[in-house]
């Protein structure tokens, strides 16, 4: 193993570590000042976000912290490092809490992380964004959500 893939390895660690334990200032201080963030779809936290002031601001602390009950909320519950080479990292990660509206937001992500320098420089992520609809922003489809009958795992 190259010593930039272990060094890449042990801050992916760090990174869900952070969030498992909730500390968001140890999750920052792992990206670089600007920082990209890629994120699916089409809601509001959807899109290019550009600089750790915009992703952690409107995105992280806005976005979805600030609709989730505090007492609640955990992410890194499960998560998995699936591959990762000298320069990006590909993560599995579910967590989430209970949305201020009542529903609850456990969400299963894939990241991928590009890292430079020590740091993470651009994450791309995906995740269910029909659930970010309804549990973040009050928005429901119109048949509402359904459980899978073969739900994902990892």
């Amino acid at each position: 193993m190259s010593e930039r893939r272990a060094a890449n390895i042990a801050l992916s660690t760090r990174y869900y570590e952070a969030l498992a334990a909730g500390d968001f200032d140890a999750l920052a201080a792992l990206h670089s000042d600007d920082v990209v963030f890629n994120l699916l779809g089409t809601t509001p936290v959807s899109g290019r976000w550009v600089g750790k002031a915009e992703c952690f601001g409107p995105v992280v602390a806005e976005g979805v912290i600030g609709k989730l009950v505090a007492e609640t909320i955990r992410f890194s519950r499960q998560w998995r490092i699936m591959c990762a080479d000298d320069d990006r990292v590909v993560g599995l990660m579910r967590g989430g809490g209970m949305a201020t509206n009542g529903h609850e937001y456990l969400q299963t992500y894939c990241q991928i992380l590009t890292i430079a320098d020590g740091l993470i420089v651009e994450l791309h992520e995906f995740f269910d964004t029909a659930l970010v609809e309804l549990a973040l922003n009050d928005n429901p489809t119109a048949k509402g959500p359904s459980v899978p009958v073969r739900p994902f795992a990892f």
